[in-house]
């Protein structure tokens, strides 16, 4: 893997961290249970995003 490649996997590691907690955020401040739950769903979606940079690794 390429320095500029590297740099790439680890901008997108911290995006998708990024995202995690913004969900997690919004997700602990959301009182309808349907809203929360896809909130919750969309925290998971970018965990396995952060898993699959994270395994190019």
């Amino acid at each position: 893997m390429t320095e500029k490649e590297l740099l790439y996997v680890e901008d997108a590691l911290g995006h998708e961290q990024y995202f995690q907690c913004q969900c997690r955020d919004c997700a602990s401040r959301i009182q309808d249970g349907e809203l929360r739950g896809f909130a919750q769903q969309l925290e998971q979606k970018h965990r396995d995003i952060f898993q699959s940079f994270y395994s190019l690794l």
